[in-house]
């Protein structure tokens, strides 16, 4: 028996979709404002699906995200709003975790500012998240420089820092920046607390896994649900239409994916974009089916 870190699925896709509205650059920020009590709706059925691990829907609050628009002014009362929607649920029901998604742009290594700029404005999030989760999780990330800016800036707020690595669709051992995801490795020793790759698709995270598992750290995987990242998702601005989720990704068939991460060594597994509250809970009954504990 083995205790497995059970995560939430995709909230930034589910939401879009429950909202029925027309996508915007905004994203699931835009779903929030909208329709407030949607999201701690989601995180409610991530939790009756068995989650332990809520990710607040933090991932696209940034100020580059926010700027030209009418919310630019609302950097602090967006995090404040997450936040609340995520605890108004899931505080007593496991972890909280606050999400640093990407600056500027999800999958573009090329955009990422430079270090000490990248560093002052993810520890501005995170001086927003940490009094109230239990672990900093930077998602999506596509460079080493990229992990290593998350790092330094989320360190110094005493919460445990996982770093979640976004690897080729065609290539597992690659980040999308090009480099060897296993350069990561050796962020364990600056004081990560956890490894893991996420928003790729699943037959990729078996790649990634093996190679997560020989450092020292808890490793894992969250995959996603999209057929591809189309070319005109890396335009400036995209909004989520651009992407087409898959047919054949059920939530047994995603299930049998993680199983197969837990027997390669993983110890934290959950969903991204297109992986839904089915899937985890599919995903929690496979898990106890094969004599595991979920924490």
């Amino acid at each position: 028996m083995t205790q497995i870190t059970l995560m939430d699925g995709g909230l930034g896709q589910e939401l879009v979709r429950r909202a029925s509205d027309k996508p915007t650059n905004l994203w699931s920020t835009q779903v929030m404002i909208d329709h407030p009590g949607l999201v701690a709706a989601v995180h409610r059925d991530y939790r009756e699906a068995g989650a332990r691990v809520h990710v607040a829907n933090t991932y696209a609050l940034h100020r580059d995200r926010l700027t030209d628009t009418p919310h630019a002014d609302q950097f602090e009362a967006l995090h404040d709003m997450a936040l609340r929607e995520v605890r108004s649920v899931c505080v007593g029901h496991g972890r909280i975790a606050g999400s640093l998604g990407p600056l500027i742009a999800s999958y573009r290594p090329d955009l990422h500012p430079p270090h000490d700029e990248a560093v002052q404005l993810y520890a501005e999030v995170t001086a927003l998240l940490a009094p109230h989760v239990d672990v900093v999780i930077g998602e999506t990330i596509a460079s080493v420089a990229h992990a290593r800016a998350v790092l330094e800036a989320a360190l110094p707020f005493g919460k445990p820092v996982w770093l979640s690595m976004t690897v080729q669709d065609g290539d597992g051992s690659k980040l999308r920046s090009g480099e060897d995801l296993s350069e990561v490795l050796s962020l364990a020793g600056d004081g990560a607390a956890a490894l893991l790759a996420n928003c790729a698709p699943p037959e990729t995270m078996a790649t990634a896994v093996n190679i997560l598992a020989t450092g020292d750290l808890p490793f894992g995987a969250f995959a996603n649900g999209f057929t591809h990242i189309a070319d005109d998702f890396l335009k400036d601005k995209p909004t989520v239409d651009a992407l087409s989720a898959r047919q054949d990704l059920t939530p047994e068939a995603y299930a049998k994916f993680a199983l197969g991460w837990i027997d390669q060594g993983a110890t934290i597994v959950g969903g991204c974009c297109e992986v839904g509250p089915a899937h985890i809970a599919a995903l929690a009954k496979a898990i106890t089916d094969a004599g595991h504990r979920i924490n």
